[in-house]
């Protein structure tokens, strides 16, 4: 099954479902968010919760994706309650994507952190069952203000030296009210970054991170497909100017979804009530390490048929501005 939320004639929210092509209106459900609480709290799944609304009204979701009406398949009504995290190093491919970024001439420099780390995962991302695996590294990409729902721009800030496309799959995460975790499901991403910064020094990760990123348009419920095969694409003036498979699924990673899950919610800061968490699962294929450099008014497309719609954004780059931040005094 496949979730989606879109704006409805009325400017509220629809929030759709869908098995196939056909796709019908959730009965008396005011927002994906409220059917994934109702779930967690009384013990159903999300499709059982789902099909006891019921369903309505047919909906063209092709039609509202092509008249800007696609929201984000799930939403916090507070942003701020609402985190976008993810995790680096975690496919099969991803170090040497990475350590192409970060290549020097001297060949016989030592082993790399990048590559200590992906070799972590490889000999300990995919523990048995209820055993602690390797640690990934992570990051935090900010609150809900920067998820941009699809066929939205993706906005590159003045400062920022580069705006580059990562394909990803997300999990899609709400904490009950005793502060439990629970997975909704999966969806495609663009995990938007920096990488210019980032290669300028890898201590500069965290500043390249702080982007806006796009999920959706749809949310696949149930568990994530052990193999993913999806492409990712740039669009300049209506033309294909790069495009490239990726893959993701269990199959192509060096953690399973659990561990990187665990690694996560440890944390007692991320089992806050009634919080929703979109944590990005890393990617090994990126436009930047075939040396494309984006432009402002460039549309990445990212898809791949288990996720439904394409994930299509625009990129706006924001003009540049002079001077510096100032903080006031109080």
């Amino acid at each position: 099954m496949l979730l989606s939320q879109i704006q409805n004639a009325l400017g509220g929210i629809t929030v759709v479902a869908r098995d196939g092509s056909e796709a019908y209106a959730v009965k008396e459900a005011s927002s994906t968010y409220a059917l994934a609480m109702e779930a967690a709290e009384t013990g159903k799944s999300l499709a059982e919760v789902i099909q006891a609304h019921g369903f309505g009204e047919a909906i063209d979701l092709n039609a509202a994706y092509a008249e800007g009406r696609m929201m984000l398949p799930i939403h916090h009504e507070d942003p701020a309650h609402c985190h976008l995290t993810g995790t680096g190093l975690t496919h099969l491919g991803s170090a040497s994507t990475r350590s192409s970024m970060h290549a020097k001439a001297n060949t016989d420099a030592p082993v790399t952190d990048t590559m200590k780390m992906f070799q972590m995962g490889i000999e300990g991302g995919k523990p048995a069952d209820n055993v602690e695996g390797a640690q990934p590294e992570w990051f935090y990409k900010g609150n809900g203000t920067q998820a941009v729902a699809a066929g939205a721009p993706l906005t590159s800030p003045s400062f920022a030296k580069d705006a580059g496309e990562e394909p990803e799959i997300a999990g899609i995460y709400v904490n009950s009210a005793d502060g439990t975790p629970f997975r909704v499901g999966f969806a495609l991403s663009n995990e938007f970054s920096d990488h210019i910064t980032e290669r300028g020094n890898y201590l500069w990760l965290a500043h390249s991170k702080l982007r806006p990123a796009s999920f959706g348009p749809e949310l696949l419920v149930g568990e994530l497909p052990g193999d993913v095969q999806g492409m990712s694409r740039i669009l300049r003036d209506g033309a294909v100017i790069w495009e490239k498979p990726f893959l993701s699924g269990e199959n192509n990673m060096s953690h399973t979804v659990a561990n990187l899950e665990h690694h996560h919610f440890k944390y007692d800061i991320f089992r806050q009530p009634g919080e929703v968490h979109v944590h990005f699962f890393g990617t090994a294929t990126l436009s930047f390490a075939d040396s494309i450099s984006t432009q402002d008014g460039d549309v990445f497309e990212i898809e791949a048929p288990e996720f439904g719609l394409v994930l299509r954004n625009p990129l706006i780059q924001q003009p540049a501005v002079s001077g510096t931040v100032t903080v006031k005094v109080l």
